[in-house]
């Protein structure tokens, strides 16, 4: 008893024999982890629909306006700084392209705000997105020509080959797009042509919001972005990497908008009643087995060895809570994707939300360890 593997023995023995007295400690902590993970799906799924264009451009470097907070709110620059780039011996292609807000009214008369992203539709297209068909690619071709994702497809009250008014200008919608939602309002993917007529004066045919740069050798994307970096005391424009200039993007929504106080709280709470419900559960097993811990002391066991145990119990409803939250975000996952939902879980946060299981049933474990100092073997006698 007194060794480790004896304690680990006597822990997996109780809750596997005394398993009904353990699961609402292995839900609680479950459902902790569960909150917690899921949250920061939806989170990181929401903020994500932001930089999609970006995540599945082609471009090796992405060129904006200097002080830009995030990719969907860059600033025009002037077309001259495409030469700039173009005279550095290691890039091979620079491709512009420019986005905006508009109106897109619906046939009833509402008004949606949507988001116009022009793209370039050449067959070595940089900022065309690698996940849709070129079929697409083709019918933005035609003038006037935009995409929608299918999820918009109610709010903007539009199907494919309908027509539609953005900025009072007619457009048709040619076709759908998956994982193209916004925020708020609507994205809109057409031709450079088409998005510059779009936005009419607003938009100068000499300005451009994004260079997307292409490099002979794709792993030098890091050097060649510091050299071509101004180093001027007001640049420009900034060179970013895809992955820099998406993380810089998120954060900033993150930061700005309010969600990232309001997933903090709410992961705060959740661990407060994570660790409250399974600290009160583990609690009651021990009450109910005070007897028991009576009679190891009283053949010898030190109060230590019983607390070694107590934690092993603990542990091992963490990760017992840490499977059933594996299944159930398997499930949330599968029925957030059927509907369009935008969500996702990275390796840091699964790892994250993993620890946190953890620390919801060792914290828990600790805080229930009182009742061991009441095992003393006249306890038997009462």
């Amino acid at each position: 008893m007194s060794g480790a593997g004896g304690s680990v023995s006597l822990a997996r023995a109780t809750l596997v024999f005394e398993w009904k007295r353990y699961l609402a400690a292995v839900l609680a902590v479950a459902f902790s982890g569960l909150l917690v993970l899921v949250q920061v799906g939806l989170l990181l799924g929401q903020f994500g629909t932001v930089t999609v264009i970006v995540d599945r451009a082609q471009a090796d470097l992405w060129v904006v306006a200097a002080n830009t907070e995030s990719f969907d709110l860059a600033r025009e620059m002037p077309s001259r700084i495409e030469m700039r780039l173009r005279m550095h011996p290691e890039v091979e292609t620079v491709q512009q392209m420019v986005s905006g807000l508009g109106d897109w009214r619906t046939r009833d008369g509402g008004k949606v705000t949507v988001y116009i992203w022009g793209l370039d539709t050449d067959a070595d297209s940089l900022s065309w997105p690698v996940s849709l068909d070129t079929a697409l690619r083709d019918r933005l071709r035609e003038p006037g020509s935009v995409l929608v994702d299918v999820v918009d497809t109610n709010k903007l009250k539009a199907g494919i080959g309908e027509t539609a008014e953005i900025n009072n200008r007619r457009i048709r919608l040619a076709g759908l797009t998956e994982g193209f939602r916004a925020i708020g309002g609507a994205n809109v993917l057409s031709s450079m042509t088409t998005a510059r007529e779009l936005q009419g004066e607003a938009l100068d045919q000499d300005y451009a919001q994004y260079f997307l740069v292409k490099l002979a050798d794709p792993t030098r994307a890091a050097l060649v972005r510091d050299q071509l970096q101004p180093w001027e005391e007001d640049p420009e424009f900034w060179v970013l990497t895809p992955a820099e200039l998406s993380v810089m993007s998120q954060v900033y929504w993150l930061l700005e908008s309010g969600s990232g106080v309001g997933f903090g709280f709410s992961a705060v709470l959740a661990l407060l009643v994570g660790v409250a419900i399974t600290s009160q559960t583990l609690r009651g097993a021990i009450l109910a087995a005070l007897r028991e811990y009576a009679t190891l002391r009283a053949l010898g066991v030190s109060l230590p060895s019983l607390r070694r145990v107590v934690l092993e119990q603990a542990w091992w409803v963490g990760v017992a809570g840490l499977l059933v939250t594996g299944l159930l975000t398997w499930a949330i996952y599968a029925t957030a994707k059927a509907n369009y939902v935008a969500i996702a879980f990275p390796w840091w946060a699964v790892g994250g939300a993993s620890f946190f299981t953890i620390a919801v049933a060792l914290l828990s474990g600790l805080l229930s360890l009182q009742p061991l100092y009441k095992t003393e073997p006249a306890e038997l006698l009462r």
